[in-house]
């Protein structure tokens, strides 16, 4: 977020944490410890005011987490995939850590920069059939709550039920963290890389 919007929530950062913010994130240790070897470095990473502002409410963050946390360790989608559905909602939602957070983390999944952009223009020609679906699936249920029949069916050729269930769900877990992170305010981390102004002020439009 940019500093033109107070913070709402002051996070419970490192130095801070008790017994409570520990359980909470023990659903989380990888996340957990990037967080801490970030601090304690001086270079936190992409995240960490939003887990942190989470970790105000230490029981709704563990079960959040948990959650949260399906989706990199026992979903039944590729992370190509995951990554193409997280970066759409954040792109429509103007969630901007969101976007950058997993612009990288796409990447890491078999995006190219290319793909990252065209994530931003949506389900156009220049798509393979299945991201265009996927985008298509996303575009619906960010407007609607619901993906057509049409969208259903041609996800269906491709993906199984749980798969199909994790599209929804995945969508629907980074609505919620794109609504927090836009009505708490929550603060991009300082160093953040920036994306190019066009895009940058898309997503700071709120």
């Amino acid at each position: 977020m940019t500093k033109q919007h107070a913070t709402r929530i002051t996070p419970v950062l490192p130095p801070d944490w008790s017994a409570a913010e520990y359980d909470a994130l023990s659903v989380l240790p990888n996340g957990r410890d990037t967080i801490l070897n970030g601090w304690r470095s001086g270079k936190p990473p992409i995240g960490t005011n939003l887990v942190c502002t989470q970790l105000r409410h230490p029981a709704l963050a563990k079960a959040f987490l948990t959650y949260n946390a399906h989706f990199f360790h026992a979903s039944k989608l590729p992370a190509r995939v995951r990554e193409i559905l997280i970066l759409r909602v954040a792109w429509i939602r103007h969630a901007e850590s969101e976007f950058l957070a997993h612009a990288d983390i796409g990447r890491r999944a078999g995006l190219t920069d290319a793909d990252i952009e065209g994530i931003q223009a949506g389900p156009t020609a220049d798509w393979a059939a299945e991201d265009a679906i996927l985008l298509r699936a996303v575009d619906e249920l960010t407007s609607s709550a619901r993906i057509t029949d049409d969208t259903w069916a041609a996800l269906a050729r491709w993906l199984d039920v749980e798969q199909l269930i994790e599209v929804v769900f995945i969508v629907g877990c980074y609505e919620t963290l794109a609504m927090a992170l836009n009505s708490f305010n929550v603060e991009l981390e300082p160093g953040a890389a920036e994306l190019d102004p066009v895009a940058q002020t898309h997503l700071r439009k709120r």
